[in-house]
C-alpha cells in the first residue's frame, strides 16, 4: 500500500484533517449530517455521490442503533469502498492482436500514460507497439516517439496534419506483419464539446473495427485528477462518443482532489483501471479500491 499512501498524501491530509475534526465523541444530530455532507462535497466527491453515502450512513444508524458520531467513521470507510469496483483484467488476451484506444483532453497526461502502460505490458512479456494517432500536433508525435525510444517500443507515425485514420490503418497492418500482440493507439487530445474532433474519434473507431473485427478491445479514457468535478462532464461526453471501457486517473500525487474518483466512477459506471501516482515510469499502478480508501484514512507512518 506504500505507493498509494505516498501518492495520495495531499488528498489524505485534506480529507483526513476534516474527518478527524468531524467524528468526535458527540451525539449524532442534524448538525452531524450537515457537517458530513459539507466535508464530502469539499473533498470533491460531488453532490450525487455524497447523497449516496449519506443514505448509506443513515441506514447504518437505523439498523445498528448508532448514537455517537465517532461510530460513523468505520461505516464511512465501508461505504466509500463499496462505491468502487476493482479493475478487471484488460481484454488483451486470446487473440493474435489486441488493440487499446486511448482518449482524453490535452494536458491530461494521455501520452505519458500510454508510454507507462506500454512499459508495464512489455515488462509482462507482451510485444507492444504504439501508434501516434494524434496528428493534429507535431509535439504529440515527437513526444510519443521519444517515449518509444526510451522504453524500446516501436512507434508508427506520420507527419503532422496527416489523416489519423490512415495512420491507424498503417499501424494495424504493421502490427500484424511484425507479430505484435498489443497495439496502443494515441488520439488527438480533444475537448469534449468539440463536435468535429469527437466525430473524428468515431471515425477512428470505425477504421479499427474494419481492420480487426471486434476492436478496439479496450477504450481507456485518461482524466486529469487535479481537475476534480470539472472532469465529470468531460468523462460523460467521451463515454458517449467512444464507448469507454476503463479509466486512467493521472496526477493524483499532485492534488488534494482524489475524492473525484468516487464521483467519476459513480457517474460513468466503468472501472478505474490505473491511477498515476508520480512521474516515474513505474508510477502508473493498477487501481486497488481497498488500498485507495485505506490510504485516505491511514495517517500512521509507514
Amino acid at each position: 500500500m506504500g505507493i498509494f499512501k505516498r501518492g495520495l498524501s495531499k488528498t489524505r491530509q485534506s480529507f483526513l484533517g476534516r474527518l478527524s475534526q468531524l467524528f468526535g465523541n458527540t451525539t449524532i444530530d442534524e448538525d452531524t449530517w450537515s457537517d458530513i455532507e459539507a466535508t464530502l462535497i469539499q473533498a470533491d466527491l460531488g453532490v450525487e455521490t455524497t447523497e449516496t453515502i449519506l443514505e448509506y450512513l443513515r441506514e447504518a444508524v437505523r439498523e445498528e442503533g448508532l448514537t455517537r458520531s465517532e461510530q460513523l467513521y468505520t461505516v464511512l470507510r465501508e461505504s466509500l469502498e463499496s462505491l468502487l469496483e476493482p479493475p478487471r483484467e484488460l481484454n488483451i488476451n486470446g487473440r493474435p492482436l489486441s488493440i487499446i484506444l486511448v482518449v482524453g483532453v490535452n494536458g491530461s497526461g494521455k501520452t505519458t500514460s500510454i508510454a507507462k502502460l506500454a512499459h508495464r505490458l512489455k515488462r509482462a512479456g507482451r510485444k507492444v507497439m504504439l501508434c501516434a494517432g494524434d496528428t493534429f500536433r507535431a509535439a504529440a508525435i515527437e513526444q510519443l516517439q521519444k517515449w518509444g525510444e526510451r522504453i524500446d517500443v516501436p512507434v508508427i507515425a506520420n507527419k503532422a496534419g496527416s489523416d489519423p485514420g490512415a495512420v491507424v490503418f498503417d499501424a494495424i497492418n504493421a502490427a500484424k506483419s511484425r507479430g505484435i500482440d498489443v497495439l496502443i493507439i494515441d488520439t488527438a487530445g480533444r475537448l469534449h464539446n468539440n463536435y468535429n474532433l469527437m466525430q473524428e474519434l468515431v471515425k477512428i473507431r470505425s477504421v479499427i473495427a474494419k481492420a480487426v473485427p471486434g476492436a478496439p478491445h479496450e477504450v481507456l479514457l485518461v482524466m486529469d485528477g487535479t481537475t476534480g468535478q470539472n472532469a465529470l462532464k468531460q468523462g460523460q461526453k467521451f463515454a458517449e462518443a467512444a464507448n469507454v471501457t476503463g479509466l486512467i486517473i493521472t496526477k493524483l500525487d499532485g492534488t488534494s482532489k482524489g475524492g473525484m474518483i468516487f464521483s467519476i466512477h459513480n457517474a460513468l459506471h466503468v472501472p478505474v483501471q490505473f491511477i498515476g501516482l508520480g512521474e516515474g515510469i513505474n508510477d502508473l499502478v493498477y487501481f486497488n479500491p481497498k488500498n485507495f480508501v485505506d490510504s485516505l484514512f491511514d495517517d500512521t507512518d509507514e
